[in-house]
């Protein structure tokens, strides 16, 4: 939730343009949004409406950055699917609740703080590094902005900012609630302790059929027979179109033509560069680097800041004047150009401070993993279109093994088989080995037709449930042996937990474990340091909790971390660690703590927001934009 409100407030100008948002879900606290909004508007929030051009906007632009994360472009189905109109929606909600909070309040951001703000966003920034005015109303038209609808959202950001960080960047715990907590965390318990073991608990006394009978159907699920199912199936995969797939020389030139920027990539430069207005003030600069002034502290003395300072990681091609990219692609690491003239009639001085070879690959060099990719797209695609053709088939009622036969798939039969697999008799049935085939033979209906179904593997398969046998509780004689040594092992942990706890409270009454260990004819044994973390095979989490809850001298018992024992434990020793207040690491941590707390009271201001405005939304509208893709 505190990344959320980042987000939420800080961050849309950098995810709007450079792809920067991070998908988050909040779950509200409250019941805002219900359908009633003004007409034509997607939503309403307090009195002020939520346009369908706005939200389709905002929409369409989360759509695109959500896909630059991933890597793969997010289609409307996928979105629909994930949700990510409602992410959206509820995002642009709650910054119109935040910006109608910062207008009852009276806040607003002058034009000229909007216009250096602007002016310093990096996707704003020309071929100098400095902001350029095409450069930006290129941007913000891609994004479907007007310049003033950007401009007027930039205002609301900063705004919101004003509003939000008068929480976040004031508020520090209070130093005595840190440090209660730093001591609560790092506290350390010692403990005596003696271990009950199973053959302590005394005999258990052999059950009668009738027990044993009660006991299975009690844990039936442990005793019976699994389901099993009969079922047909058709199915293909890529290896049963594989040596029908033809790739050609001229298909792999073309895709090695059309993903030549993967093979072949540039050389690129991180280059830093200042401006002169003229040669004699570029040549007298760098006279000074000559003599010992470095290029860094020629840039403070010019007072530029890192934005004015860097252009960016760049190929040769990305420069706009030959001779000036030649120059800088010349030069070593750190080291500072002669005066080079740019396209615009100024000067500069450049340095590259860092270098990144480029890579290049030759069609021989890649042309059998070429081969290989186009081969398995060129059966993906053939597998579509024979699952297409069942599909055909069956619509036109063909029984599913006739519409195998006509679409080239393979089909199978398995009589009886359970969820693993096996047949009744415990052999392994004949089944495609790929693991979505069972689960989904486990989920159709029983005469159900279900459509051809692709696996992550490539395959496709068709199923037809003919019928299922239900589990069916297996008679005393065939589970005897199992039903006795698991009824056995209860009736055992029970009387040891009866004993421990009587030992227990004998141990509490004594305020001593060693009567205790007198009656186990076993020896009192002292644990390591535990902490709240502590869960080894002796002290399991829970016994380290009952522990910590515990107070000094205060007895415990419980299950060790593993082998069956149970552990009877007294607290001996209560430690804390010794604290320095101005430690640079505990202040830091109080930093982090007061920012998380403070992000989740900017959470609740939006939350609150929401609730005094109301919100109403259009579910109409907003699903014919989401299901749109648009």
């Amino acid at each position: 939730m505190i990344q959320w409100m980042h987000a939420l407030s800080k961050s849309w100008v950098a995810t709007l343009l450079m792809g920067g948002l991070t998908l988050s879900f909040v779950v509200w606290g409250i019941a805002d949004v219900f359908s009633g909004a003004s007409t034509g508007a997607v939503a309403t929030v307090g009195s002020t409406d939520i346009g369908q051009d706005a939200f389709q906007r905002a929409y369409r632009n989360f759509l695109h950055n959500q896909s630059q994360q991933m890597g793969a472009e997010i289609t409307p189905e996928m979105a629909q699917r994930m949700g990510l109109g409602q992410v959206a929606l509820q995002q642009m909600v709650s910054r119109e609740a935040l910006n109608n909070e910062a207008v009852r309040l009276g806040l607003t951001t002058a034009d000229a703080a909007v216009a250096q703000n602007v002016k310093a966003m990096t996707p704003f920034r020309g071929p100098l590094g400095q902001f350029d005015r095409p450069t930006f109303l290129q941007a913000v038209q891609n994004a479907g902005y007007t310049e003033d609808q950007f401009i007027e959202e930039v205002r609301q950001d900063m705004t919101r900012d004003q509003l939000t960080q008068a929480v976040e960047s004031n508020f520090v715990i209070p130093p005595t609630y840190a440090q209660a907590l730093f001591q609560f965390i790092n506290e350390r318990r010692a403990a005596d302790y003696v271990i009950l073991a199973p053959e302590n608990a005394g005999d258990v006394a052999a059950p009668s059929d009738a027990v044993l009978n009660a006991y299975i159907k009690a844990h039936a699920e442990r005793f019976s027979t699994p389901e099993y199912r009969d079922a047909d199936y058709a199915a293909i995969t890529p290896d049963d179109v594989m040596g029908s797939i033809t790739v050609t020389d001229a298909q792999i030139q073309q895709d090695y033509d059309a993903h030549k920027a993967s093979y072949v990539v540039p050389e690129k430069r991180d280059v830093q560069q200042i401006e002169f207005k003229t040669q004699a003030e570029a040549a007298a600069a760098r006279a000074k680097i000559q003599s010992g002034t470095t290029f860094d502290a020629l840039a403070a003395q010019m007072k530029l800041s890192p934005a004015q300072l860097n252009l960016g990681t760049l190929a040769e091609s990305d420069l706009p004047d030959a001779d000036r990219a030649k120059a800088i692609f010349a030069l070593a690491v750190s080291e500072v150009s002669q005066p080079l003239k740019t396209a615009f009639g100024g000067f500069v001085l450049a340095r590259v401070t860092k270098l990144t070879p480029g890579s290049s690959k030759t069609l021989a060099d890649v042309k059998d993993t070429i081969r290989k990719n186009l081969q398995t797209q060129l059966a993906a695609n053939k597998l579509v279109d024979i699952a297409n053709a069942f599909t055909d088939a069956r619509s036109g009622g063909s029984d599913l093994i006739q519409a195998a036969k006509k679409a080239g798939m393979k089909t199978g039969h398995l009589t009886a088989v359970d969820a693993t697999g096996l047949k009744p008799d415990g052999t392994k049935a004949d089944a495609p080995a790929d693991p979505e085939f069972l689960p989904a033979l486990f989920k159709g209906e029983v005469g159900e037709d279900a459509d051809p179904f692709p696996t992550k593997a490539g395959a496709y398969f068709a199923l037809h449930v003919n019928g299922a046998t239900p589990p069916k509780l297996k008679p005393l004689e065939q589970v005897r042996a199992q039903a006795l040594a698991d009824w056995t092992n209860e009736q055992r942990a029970s009387l040891l937990a009866t004993r421990a706890a009587a030992l227990a409270a004998q141990a509490v009454k004594d305020k001593s474990l060693d009567s205790v260990a007198r009656a186990l004819k076993v020896s009192v044994q002292h644990s390591p340091a535990l902490t709240r973390e502590t869960n080894d095979t002796m002290f399991g989490a829970p016994i380290t909790t009952k522990l910590f809850a515990a107070a000094p001298g205060g007895v415990e018992f419980g299950p060790t971390g593993a082998s069956g024992n149970w552990i009877i434990a007294r607290v001996t020793g209560i430690s804390h660690p010794r604290l320095n207040p101005a430690d640079p690491g505990f202040q830091g941590g109080i930093q982090r703590l007061s920012q998380a707390v403070a992000s989740d009271f900017s959470i609740a201001m939006a939350n609150a927001a929401r609730a005094r405005q109301g919100v109403k939304v259009n579910q109409k509208l907003v699903a014919g934009i989401v299901g749109g893709g648009s």
